[in-house]
């Protein structure tokens, strides 16, 4: 079933570049690249790109962002971000930040939290975000990886974290600190070259701590132009993404894409309210919006409040994070008059695969097709392409101008990503339509994708064994129809530990304080005796896998 073509083109159309057959065939990423590296030293910075190309351009008072956050209000222009980077990057020069420094960024979802992001990349270090939600383990584990020296933050969430325990950290500041310093005028722009590091995103996986994905300054051919073309982003939009920094869609796709496009952010902090949000859309004029199917699910739920609010601004909705169920596609299609435009990526890619451009036909459980410059296969286990509609590994042929440098200090999990040499593959199970759309059969793993959030079982499992009650313990993902799935926990409990309401509630708040909220188990069943293979020991996850869904 397809969802009829009701909304403008494109840009990529709009420009008379042909059909999307056309455009496919003739796209090279070698024609992009020049856009932002310097001719002559072959140098660059995305920072630079992103505020102050704009501001020497002569569009200074044009506004960056709008920010809200209950009562709090605030916009600022590219001027006041600039002059904001600035002052950052010079207090980060004067603490003797280097290039190459992996610089941390814990900070809420607020304008500071982006303008430290975009200071640390000014000053050619890699910028390392974290989600605010995070507890002592997960803020640890991820500067210890990596070795990270200067963290920014504030006041509250430097609380979590257990500086004793980090001995690569020789610094931290936080926000109200980096304020009250005094520096000089100097630019502080450093100029480096395109395969330099720009961010540095932790991803979790099915197996052992969370890992470090590098990418570099190469990847915002990739930003802009898919923010372009997928986003369809124009100077004059007022754009809104609800992902924080810490993971890759709002880094991506809340800040590099739509300030290399010139558009005007939309920052909104608290937790999801349908009614804040409806409003957000109604007093900002918020003409583009990106979000996850668990969020159009919840808004779904709340059908009644939409009546309330004036949704015209809007001209172009985009779902990202985990498949987007046909229903909701067809609700918002029936209440707000707009589709909602699947995307497909992850981490490790840097930016959108499989797309479904603006304009273009939307067939109901597909990802769409393939981004110009992108060739898809899908293999089978030996790494060989497999006919039209038959369901194998989704795979991506590298190099693209997003594709991560590496995987920090752990070149095997790398070289893991390219079994059959130049094909990335990404865990997803799919299949090809005759037309070139992607349709989205599951994952070959145990991850969990949770409202749009990839959690690793292992870290949930490292986090609940801490727990002076539980023994062993297994985590799974639950089929849910909101969320899409749910992390649910099988235990065992130590010898004087009796299974009661209370203890179930103190082992899932243990979770949420040690890992993160978005991780602790929904649903924590305890067992006598958890399944393992016979000769390793090891968790059978596929059977308990399958013990949530009976």
């Amino acid at each position: 079933m397809t969802i009829p073509t009701n909304q403008i083109p494109s840009q990529a159309f709009e420009t008379n570049l042909g059909s999307y057959e056309e455009i496919y065939s003739t796209f090279e990423w070698q024609n992009k690249k020049n856009r932002y590296i310097n001719r002559s030293t072959g140098k660059m910075n995305a920072a630079y790109e992103c505020i102050d190309r704009h501001v020497e351009n002569g569009y200074g008072n044009k506004t960056a962002l709008h920010y809200v956050n209950g009562d709090t209000k605030q916009s600022l222009t590219f001027n006041d971000v600039k002059a904001r980077t600035d002052h950052y990057a010079a207090v980060l020069k004067k603490h003797g930040v280097e290039k190459g420094e992996r610089v941390f960024i814990f900070l809420p979802k607020n304008p500071e939290c982006y303008i430290a992001i975009l200071a640390v990349i000014k000053v050619g270090a890699i910028a390392a975000p974290l989600f605010e939600a995070f507890m002592e383990e997960a803020v640890k584990d991820r500067i210890n990886d990596c070795g990270g020296t200067v963290l920014l933050t504030d006041e509250e969430l430097k609380k979590r974290v257990p500086v004793k325990d980090i001995p690569s950290l020789r610094l931290i500041l936080t926000a109200k600190e980096v304020e009250n310093t005094e520096v000089g005028n100097e630019t502080p722009v450093e100029w480096v070259d395109p395969e330099n590091g720009l961010i540095l995103h932790y991803t979790s996986g099915s197996t052992g701590k969370p890992k470090g994905v590098l990418h570099v300054h190469r990847s915002i051919v990739h930003h802009y132009q898919t923010g372009h073309w997928v986003l369809d982003l124009k100077e004059s939009d007022v754009y809104w993404c609800t992902s924080h920094p810490g993971w890759v869609t709002g880094s991506v796709y809340g800040l590099f894409a739509p300030w290399l496009n010139r558009a005007t952010i939309v920052i909104s902090g608290g937790r999801f309210d349908a009614d804040q949000w409806y409003s957000l859309i109604d007093q900002l004029n918020v003409t583009v919006w990106y979000s996850a199917p668990t969020a159009f699910r919840m808004l779904m739920a709340n059908e009644d409040r939409v009546q309330n609010y004036n949704l015209n601004s809007l001209r172009h909705i985009l779902s990202v994070g985990e498949p987007l169920n046909p229903e909701v596609i067809q609700w918002a299609s029936r209440v707000w008059g707009k589709r909602i435009h699947d995307t497909w990526w992850m981490t490790e890619t840097g930016g959108h695969l499989i797309v479904n451009f603006p304009g273009e036909v939307i067939k109901l459980g597909s990802m769409g097709r393939p981004f110009p410059g992108v060739k898809v296969g899908i293999l089978d286990e030996a790494g060989n392409k497999l006919p039209i509609g038959q369901t194998g590994q989704l795979a991506i042929e590298a190099p693209w101008p997003g594709l991560m440098k590496t995987v920090w200090n752990n070149p095997d999990k790398f070289e893991s990503y390219f079994p059959y040499g130049g094909w990335y593959v990404s865990g997803d199970l799919a299949y090809q339509d005759e037309e070139g759309y992607i349709f989205f059969q599951g994952r070959d793993d145990d991850m969990i994708n949770s409202s749009g959030e990839r959690i690793g079982p292992f870290e949930v499992e490292s986090a609940l064994i801490t727990h002076p009650a539980v023994a062993e313990a297994g985590v799974v993902g639950k089929p849910d129809q909101l969320r899409g799935e749910i992390v649910k926990a099988y235990i065992t409990l130590r010898t004087g530990y009796e299974q009661t309401d209370e203890l179930i509630q103190d082992i899932r708040l243990h979770v949420r304080k040690n890992l993160a909220a978005h991780a602790a188990p929904r649903e924590i069943e305890v067992l006598d005796e958890l399944p393992k293979t016979k000769i390793s020991g090891k968790i059978l996850r596929r059977v308990l896998k399958e013990r949530s869904i009976q």
